[in-house]
């Protein structure tokens, strides 16, 4: 698992001159019927003012990052890892510049390079290998269209994966004829992060061409070791694909230090921007240190700023031959308040400090876990907590005390509404196939976000054990 970010990286912060700059470039980039942009709508462009908070030492930290949100008090929302909700700055911010942008018909034909770079800043990378996608799905298949892949070539992923990830993976196969092999997963606390390697190490062929794989799994909460994975895929010569949808504002990983080819996630998610909001990396230069091989061949399939001259070779060295995001970015009129939302969402998670998140996700995640272990036993769990190279902030467990009761699907869901009806509790259901079960196991999911304290987890808890002891 990737370290901590590096300390030396300056704290990314929204440039207000740089993203009034920006508007004034996608203002003169269209021309005729575009007016200039107005000293409000400027102003709203830079944020709103932002909450101050206090020292983090202090007891009353975390309640002050709670308070920067508009969650409903009367419901605890414990399912981040299917939506975020933005913090109240951000909701002034795209709502100012919606209305500016309105009022003065200003339009956004703009490879975003400000945004991308505040971007670049929180997620460790530079800003031609990073673009803001609608989320991971319009990520992954980006991803998948743009390889150069044909008949034969062989995918290698899990039966874990996402409907995003599995969805272009399909149609590369249907399309041009690609083959797609899958690893079963393990599940549970019974692993370690060598056995996953393992795994794949043992189902690569000599036509094995790309790894995708997501980390963490969506179903099980499992962190899959994506920096010894993409080892064994740079060793092996294969592309590395991460459908890494939970990854932006949950953990603080440097996306260069990871060493992948791409990276997929969602910016709506654990990183509460706007909705239809998304990251994408994809590595534009060659890093001895993290990944010494060749970039891989691939095209900005969605762009309508790919010169009709073409492109030049991709870079073999540290310096990128172009701006491959810049590219990706590029797609017609775009969205200035969605943007603004996307670079002020990132100067928050860099102002609480993604390191300061992550340990604070995980630990309430891990507590989680253990309070799960003492009431239901280890055997519940489907999430990896002992090697905390396999652990992140969703957690997956068999809530009922009959283990017959893994198999059905109608209970489970009668679970998570009896526990939001009666209870005021938001979760969700998670199945998966389990190595050696004839059928699906049927779970319960559980995000531990930046806006949740101990005593939430406390509460979850005692609300589930109840509750699966009112269901039999």
């Amino acid at each position: 698992m990737a370290g901590p970010r590096l300390n030396n990286r300056k704290e990314a912060g929204f440039s207000r001159r740089g993203f009034v700059g920006l508007l004034g470039a996608g203002t003169a980039s269209v021309g005729l019927g575009t007016v200039g942009v107005t000293p409000a709508a400027a102003a709203a462009a830079a944020g709103a003012t932002s909450t101050e908070l206090p020292p983090p030492s202090s007891p009353a930290y975390w309640d002050a990052v709670r308070r920067l949100f508009l969650l409903d008090k009367k419901v605890l929302f414990m399912n981040v890892g299917t939506v975020g909700s933005p913090p109240r700055e951000v909701l002034d911010t795209v709502d100012r510049v919606h209305r500016e942008v309105a009022v003065g018909a200003v339009s956004a034909y703009s490879d975003f390079s400000d945004v991308r770079a505040v971007a670049a800043r929180g997620y460790g990378c530079d800003p031609d290998e990073v673009t803001i996608s609608h989320n991971t799905s319009d990520g992954m298949a980006k991803i998948m269209a743009g390889l150069a892949l044909k008949e034969g070539d062989e995918i290698l992923t899990t039966n874990h994966e996402h409907s995003g990830g599995n969805s272009p993976m399909a149609e590369a196969r249907d399309r041009h004829g690609v083959v797609i092999k899958r690893v079963e997963m393990p599940v549970g606390n019974g692993q370690r992060a060598e056995d996953y390697v393992e795994l794949f190490r043992k189902a690569i062929t000599s036509r094995t061409k790309v790894m995708v794989f997501s980390a963490p799994t969506y179903k099980t909460g499992t962190m899959l070791p994506i920096q010894l994975l993409a080892k064994l895929a740079q060793d092996h010569g294969l592309i590395s694909v991460v459908d890494g949808a939970h990854i932006p504002g949950m953990m603080a990983y440097n996306f260069n230090e990871l060493g992948v080819d791409f990276l997929a996630g969602s910016a709506a998610k654990w990183q509460c921007g706007p909705g239809g909001t998304g990251v994408l990396y994809v590595r534009n230069k060659v890093r001895p240190r993290y990944n010494p091989n060749p970039l891989p061949e691939f095209w900005p399939v969605v762009s309508s700023g790919y010169p009709e001259a073409g492109l030049p070779a991709r870079s073999s060295g540290a310096t990128a031959s172009y701006d491959m995001a810049s590219k990706l970015q590029t797609i017609g009129n775009s969205s200035l308040a969605i943007m603004a939302g996307v670079a002020n969402v990132c100067e928050v998670w860099d102002r609480i400090g993604r390191d300061r998140i992550q340990n604070h996700v995980l630990g309430l995640s891990g507590y989680l876990k253990e309070l799960i272990v003492e009431r239901w036993g280890v055997k519940s769990l489907y999430s990896p907590k002992d090697d905390p190279r396999l652990v992140c902030a969703l957690t997956s467990f068999a809530p009922f005390r009959d283990p017959a009761d893994v198999y059905d699907a109608a209970k489970t869901t009668a679970f998570v509404a009896r526990l939001k009806d009666e209870y005021g509790i938001v979760i969700r259901t998670s199945d998966f196939p389990v190595i050696g079960s004839a059928r699906s196991h049927q779970a319960v999911r559980v995000s531990t976000h930046l806006f949740h304290q101990k005593e939430d987890v406390e509460r979850i808890v005692d609300a589930m054990w109840r509750l699966s002891g009112d269901m039999g």
